[in-house]
């Protein structure tokens, strides 16, 4: 059979160009408001993944907590942070968007001035518990902002807009999380400035954020699109104000509630992977690289190739099942830490090489599943939250990212001390960890590698569990 190839013309290609640019024109179907929280979300994103990556070497370096002291700490704040997510979207639901980004900005501004604080007075006694309580605080203006960045992207956008609107929303915060990578090598390599003054900088952002609030953030009625179906129009506009404990009665009952609170705890494994990028990989990489491994830029790759990833991919957000996105963009997630569980001898390469790679292969593979997934946990839970409770649903939604953080904090101390401590101790003689390697004095399991392997199955596991539960998942659920 004689098959005829016809080649793509010119014009072809230029329509694709055209149509593809076209399609983010949805997003003209915001309100102004919109535009300004996404500033805000920036500009907080920036200070917020600053702060939380250098948290534990903060903790370790500059008030002297070990490992394990550093990692409790984190988990009373991460901890504290997701039992607020519990409550935080009830609370934004009942003041309001404008009042609740007044007092979770105030409130932040005051914490991170008390840190800076804490982290520049090396006379002040008890700097430690100090540095826990103020964490432990922090807590509910974290939970509160992230709320009302989730609530306010879908009050702010259409039915049609709003797959596209959370998407940019998620973008904008992977910028601003590449940003904090930058600023902290900025602080620490280039400025040679204590790990405080990381904190200084949320200061500042805490500020931009309050005026740019009150400048730009004004009507919180839902926009509807004049086009849609006058029933579609009166559905969207019904927004009521009720107290906590009310709507916390009616969330209860409704059935959609517990699929989603059976697929947040499915995919706590997998969010996890993310949590290891700033709890676990800073130490880690400073201790099989060395001391001057670039661990602000590595972690920046993730955030920059999500920026690059959700650009190409907004425009055909809308053209593919939610849920299977979701799942399966999870599952390639769950894989990036295989690449790590590889012994890291590769010829030709040295430890500190070899580790360059690894990271990079892990971060390729975490940034793809991630562009898939996280946008469209945030979408299904805005498309099955009744009238009214959209930033109680969203709030729920976050739970799965502070439980990970949680219970990683929780255990990255021992993970650390068991895999990858610092030191190790071999025939009497200590070594560092880079050291033992080298020579070989170490098993596949006294190595990092089998740190991540147990964390990678761990996750593959939950996501596998979730691709079987798909029907009763998706049970009641309707597509945008």
């Amino acid at each position: 059979m004689h098959t005829t190839i016809t080649p793509v013309k010119p014009e072809s290609i230029r329509e694709l160009l055209v149509n593809y640019f076209k399609n983010f024109g949805v997003l003209k179907e915001t309100r102004f408001e919109y535009w300004g929280i996404q500033i805000v979300n920036f500009i907080d994103s920036t200070a917020y993944f600053s702060m939380l990556t250098i948290a534990s070497v903060f903790l370790s370096e500059d008030l002297g907590f070990d490992d394990r002291a550093a990692g409790y700490t984190i988990t009373v704040f991460t901890a504290a942070t997701s039992l607020m997510l519990l409550f935080s979207g009830m609370i934004t639901d009942w003041l309001g968007i404008r009042r609740s980004l007044n007092i979770t900005l105030g409130g932040q501004l005051v914490l991170r001035l008390a840190m800076v604080w804490v982290g520049l007075t090396p006379s002040l006694p008890h700097r430690g518990l100090l540095a826990g309580i103020i964490f432990l605080l922090m807590a509910p203006f974290v939970a509160g902002l992230q709320t009302i960045f989730q609530a306010a992207t879908n009050r702010y956008t259409t039915r049609r807009s709003r797959s596209a609107g959370f998407s940019l929303w998620y973008l904008v915060m992977n910028i601003g999380a590449a940003a904090a990578g930058f600023s902290i090598d900025i602080v620490r390599k280039l400025l040679h400035l204590p790990n405080t003054h990381i904190f200084t900088l949320g200061v500042i952002s805490a500020v931009l954020c309050l005026l740019v609030g009150k400048l730009m953030v004004k009507n919180e009625d839902q926009l509807v699109s004049p086009d849609e179906p006058l029933v579609v129009q009166e559905e969207e506009k019904k927004i009521g104000r009720k107290k906590p404990l009310q709507i916390w009665r009616e969330m209860i009952r409704e059935p959609a509630l517990w699929r989603l609170l059976v697929l947040i705890g499915l995919i706590v494994g997998v969010r996890a992977v993310y949590t290891y990028l700033y709890l676990l990989m800073p130490k880690y990489w400073l201790r099989t690289i060395g001391p001057d491994a670039a661990i602000g830029t590595l972690n920046a790759i993730n955030p920059i190739g999500i920026t690059i990833g959700l650009i190409l991919f907004i425009p055909f957000a809308n053209r593919f099942k939610v849920f299977r996105m979701l799942v399966y963009g999870a599952l390639i997630s769950s894989l990036a830490l295989f690449p790590m569980a590889l012994p890291w001898t590769v010829y030709g390469m040295s430890i500190g090489q070899a580790h360059y790679v690894m990271a990079l292969l892990c971060m390729v593979l975490v940034t793809i599943g991630e562009v898939v997934w996280s946008p469209k946990l945030y979408e299904y839970t805005a498309m099955i939250a009744p009238k009214g409770q959209e930033g109680t649903y969203l709030g729920l939604s976050l739970v799965p990212w502070f439980i990970a953080k949680t219970l990683v904090s929780a255990l990255s101390g021992h993970l650390l001390d068991k895999w990858s401590p610092e030191n190790v101790t071999i025939g009497g003689v200590s070594k560092t960890l880079q050291q033992a390697m080298v020579a070989h004095d170490l098993s596949y399991w006294q190595r990092p590698e089998a740190m991540w392997l147990i964390l990678g199955t761990y996750a593959l596991a939950s996501c596998l569990v979730a691709v079987f539960l798909e029907k009763w998942l998706t049970q009641g659920s309707r597509e945008t």
